[in-house]
């Protein structure tokens, strides 16, 4: 959820929308679908199954839609199929089950992967780009808000082009029928359920349409059920404050070390005024203010980075005024622009259902509203991507002319896990709070924590510092495997990546201890990009 745009001017591109007419796959039961091993996904294995376009028309057009398989590892303890979901709307799902492998569920389910309709090996759901883009800045001026507006009416102009007849029916109830084909398709009474970001969105709408087909469900970084995608924002906007005001207050308790300040007025004063410098030329390897509001906006989101991002700003602000800036960290920026460039590469083969999707819901059309939103975060607090947060997308000149949005109400299913953490930007702990309370479940939450999804969530790669969560693992595997709910209807848990131990005295040799920012950065972009699209 909120995969909205680093900088407001991403751009994004897609191609040509296509609808295939195939033969409806087996369903009710019977042989099931052809399993092969996947080309690109080993050891997954990978099929097709047709659905149709338009449900009110089932003998319509059919579109394909692309599977995958991670067999249970223990045959003789197998409990089913766990279908899941990596959010976006847009994030291409066959892959989702390599995630898990490692993972106890993966002994004792069948883990299964869809790329939904519209995406990836699916068939695509496509925008044509338009031909202006909106301005790269975290900053915009009163005159550049008029040409985001402009740039994203081009976009859904061309979303309208290149989705043809298709658009309408990309729609997150379609997707849950789609999810209903497949466990036909595969002769299962019922489905298990672990969805991310949006993916929690989809499988509420699935256990409001099929209750009866679903058994035990995991719904992990949630959206809220009771509001609009548009007011979602206010509640990532008050996320990204809190963790650069947490932040601000853990500087200053060390301004022994970080000499920063010892409050937190003086600490966020320190970044106001290395933000001044940079309105005029680069500073210590940051080109612009755009660089430093996403560079604060993002490890303050992340404890481990907290030392490293004091240590950085504490450098810089040291030796302003400063020529075109340090090598060292100008590389690191090289590196990370790098990885935001993998990330945009990732977006172009999504944003057609992204921009489908989410004009589900009721957006704002009066244009002076965002402008006010806009002006008012930019004013008070630029610092990650807030402005962004509040700017018309293409939705603002959607009209939808697909089913109403589903309305998610009390779970006529079994009690599920609601999993959330207060330090999360795109999918913040109110909306999680929300889905638990809506649907009767048991809501995990966790503390100090910034990470987007938090099951397992453990990168294999042992250079990235992000550790699994063992108090949330422990808890998601005891439900799904065995049917053991925690008691009560709230679970709280800490986070697994604290703050490094930074005394509040300075030590000799303390500030030297500290990684050093553009590293972190690298890894801290490479962990994100992977579940970019929840």
């Amino acid at each position: 959820m909120f995969r909205r745009k680093l900088l407001v001017g991403v751009v994004v591109t897609a191609a040509a929308a296509s609808v295939t007419v195939g033969t409806a796959a087996a369903a009710q039961g019977g042989s099931g679908p052809d399993w092969s091993p996947c080309t690109d996904l080993q050891p997954l294995e990978c099929t097709t199954i047709a659905v149709p376009m338009d449900y009110s028309r089932p003998d319509g057009p059919q579109l394909t839609l692309a599977l995958s398989r991670l067999k249970a590892k223990e045959p003789e303890h197998r409990r089913g199929v766990l279908f899941t979901n990596p959010g976006g709307p847009g994030g291409e799902g066959r892959e989702l089950p390599t995630g898990y492998a490692d993972d106890p569920i993966a002994k004792v389910y069948d883990l299964i992967g869809i790329d939904v309709r519209g995406l990836g090996g699916s068939t695509q759901l496509n925008c044509e780009v338009p031909g202006v883009a909106a301005p790269e800045t975290t900053r915009p001026s009163d005159q550049q808000f008029r040409q985001i507006a402009e740039a994203e009416r081009q976009w859904e102009a061309g979303c309208q082009r290149g989705g043809g007849e298709l658009r309408q029916y990309v729609t997150t109830a379609n997707t849950a029928r789609d999810m209903d084909r497949v466990r036909q398709a595969l002769g299962e009474e019922k489905i298990n359920y672990l969805g991310v970001s949006y993916g929690t969105w989809l499988g509420a709408v699935y256990g409001q349409l099929f209750p009866e087909h679903l058994d035990r469900s995991v719904l992990d970084s949630s959206l809220d059920p009771t509001t609009t995608w548009h007011d979602q924002a206010y509640d990532v906007v008050d996320t990204i404050k809190a963790n650069f005001g947490k932040w601000a207050a853990w500087a200053a308790d060390r301004d022994g070390t970080f000499r920063l300040g010892n409050t937190p007025r003086k600490v966020r004063a320190s970044v106001d005024k290395i933000a001044a410098a940079l309105a005029t030329k680069p500073v210590g390897g940051l080109a612009n203010q755009s660089e430093l509001d996403l560079t604060v906006g993002q490890f303050t989101r992340y404890r481990q980075s907290w030392a490293p991002l004091a240590k950085q700003l504490q450098k810089t602000l040291a030796e302003l005024p400063l020529p075109t800036g340090d090598p060292k960290l100008a590389e690191s920026n090289r590196r990370a622009a790098a990885a935001a460039g993998q990330l945009a590469a990732k977006a172009k083969t999504e944003n057609g259902v992204y921009r489908s999707v989410v004009c589900e819901w009721a957006w704002p059309t009066n244009l002076d509203g965002y402008y006010r939103d806009m002006r008012r975060v930019r004013d008070d607090f630029p610092y990650g991507n807030t402005v962004s947060q509040m700017a018309p997308n293409n939705c603002a000149f959607h009209r939808h002319q697909g089913e109403p949005l589903p309305r998610i109400g009390r779970a006529q299913y079994g009690k599920g896990l609601v999993l959330a953490s207060d330090g999360d930007t795109q999918t913040p702990l109110a909306n999680g709070e929300a889905m638990a309370r809506t649907l009767g479940s048991t809501l995990i939450a966790v503390h100090d924590e910034g990470q987007h999804g938090q099951y397992s969530a453990g990168p294999s790669d042992p250079n990235i510092p992000v550790k699994p969560n063992t108090c949330v693992n422990e808890k998601v595997n005891a439900y799904l495997i065995d049917g053991r709910l925690p008691a009560g209807n709230r679970v709280d848990c800490a986070t697994a990546n604290p703050p490094a131990a930074v005394p509040t005295d300075p030590a000799p040799g303390v500030l030297d201890s500290i990684e050093d920012l553009g590293h972190l950065a690298e890894q801290l972009l490479h962990t994100i990009l992977p579940h970019s699209a929840r």
